[in-house]
């Protein structure tokens, strides 16, 4: 490991996390080009807000069904071989889509039966950040990481809808799937093969066990309401781009995805510690705000620009997701970093077939602005829980009530 540096140069010298960083771009390209290509098949073949929005955000409800059997895998098994067999599921599943000629129904199961399987990879991923790279670089890894989500989204989506315009949407996914297919070597070679954090049998029982642990815990409860809740809703605005601007959506995805890399970039990087717990507070306000510009009849550049400040606010998550690993036990990290990432990932789910109900029976404009001004006011009830739990200084016994919680469940 290297030594303690707070830059993205020193982190990305270290080639396990420049590894780490380049298998997580290439299966966000992927799936970001494989989402808005089934989205627009889709809309295109039923004309139905609701189903497209379940095909571009519903498998993310399979999460929940991973966080409930599969998450204690992101502590108890070797994170190489996980995330290795999860880089060969998603190549497999997204050259079936470009293959077949399937229905939307099927589509849509096929989506939910592979997210599903992916569902752990979340914890896997940032559970082994936190040993790839230096205690206090966590927060920079982090946000290095979710630029690449950025940079991948803005790639993806405008590479996707450019192509859409040129090509079969099958020959896009063919695309995605080689992006797939990338990823496989630069883990299974570019990463070192570590054991389990803990030693445990993977599955039900000990997911669960984890799970109540880290639950019971009354000052996290609050953050994965923050983490969850607020970002969920907006994401239910997102979710009807497609049906409010057709093929035009990826111009707002891609503004979407700049200002949320742009918001991390900021926040990661030239931030302390401190600051980025204050500015959290007003960055979750800034996420809604800009999304009630669609209650009015704006040009798409307007909204571009509007989707992307508003995109920007995302980053208060960084600031909350370093709470949280600081009030887990070391062992216990890497489940709750992937039930915080599942737990957000069903409520992006649900919002977004939410949204898509809701656009059906009204339209895509009033029920974008409805969403955002409920993600708005969820962030003023939670104003003062987090205001309790957000001093860098009172983390430490917490940490440690959690240890001894989860010592006392311990058989023997």
């Amino acid at each position: 490991m290297l030594p303690t540096m707070s830059t993205y140069r020193a982190i990305f010298a270290n080639p396990e996390f420049r590894n780490l960083w380049i298998s997580s771009a290439l299966g966000n390209a992927s799936s970001t080009m494989t989402s808005l290509t089934l989205a627009i098949l889709v809309d295109a073949a039923t004309g139905s807000a609701l189903l497209a929005a379940t095909i571009m955000f519903g498998p993310s409800l399979a999460q929940v069904l991973g966080v409930s059997t599969l998450m204690s895998a992101a502590d108890t098994a070797r994170p190489r071989r996980v995330l290795t067999l999860l880089a060969a599921l998603s190549a497999v599943a997204v050259g079936v889509q470009a293959a077949a000629d399937l229905s939307p129904g099927l589509r849509l199961v096929l989506s939910l039966a592979v997210a599903y399987g992916l569902s752990i990879g979340g914890g896997v991923r940032w559970g082994l950040l936190g040993e790839v790279v230096q205690p206090d670089q966590f927060v920079l890894g982090r946000s290095a990481m979710n630029l690449s989500v950025g940079a991948m989204q803005i790639a993806g989506f405008g590479v996707a809808g450019v192509l859409l315009q040129a090509v079969s949407p099958s020959t896009v996914l063919w695309i995605a799937t080689g992006f797939a297919v990338l990823a496989i070597p630069v883990i299974r070679f570019g990463l070192h093969d570590r054991a389990p954090r803990r030693v445990a049998r993977t599955g039900l029982a000990e997911t669960w066990r984890g799970n109540r642990t880290l639950l019971a815990q009354r000052r996290t409860r609050p953050l994965l309401l923050a983490l969850t809740l607020p970002n969920g809703l907006i994401v239910g605005c997102e979710a009807l781009f497609v049906p409010y601007a057709g093929s035009r959506a990826g111009w707002l995805l891609a503004a979407g995805a700049a200002g949320m890399m742009t918001g991390d970039l900021v926040v990661g990087r030239y931030l302390t510690q401190q600051r980025r717990r204050t500015v959290a507070r007003w960055l979750r306000f800034l996420l809604a705000v800009p999304f009630l510009g669609f209650a009015f009849d704006l040009p798409l550049a307007v909204l571009c620009v509007l989707v992307a400040v508003g995109s920007s606010g995302y980053a208060a998550s960084l600031a909350q997701q370093e709470i949280l690993v600081d009030l887990t036990a070391p062992e216990l990290r890497g489940q709750v970093l992937g039930l915080e990432s599942a737990l957000r990932m069903t409520t992006f789910g649900v919002t977004a077939i939410l949204a898509g109900a809701m656009a059906d029976l009204t339209a895509a404009a009033p029920t974008m602005t409805a969403f955002a001004a409920a993600s708005l006011l969820v962030s003023v009830a939670l104003s003062r829980p987090l205001a309790r739990i957000g001093s860098p200084h009172g983390s430490g016994p917490a940490a440690k009530g959690l240890q001894t919680v989860r010592a006392a469940g311990d058989p023997g």
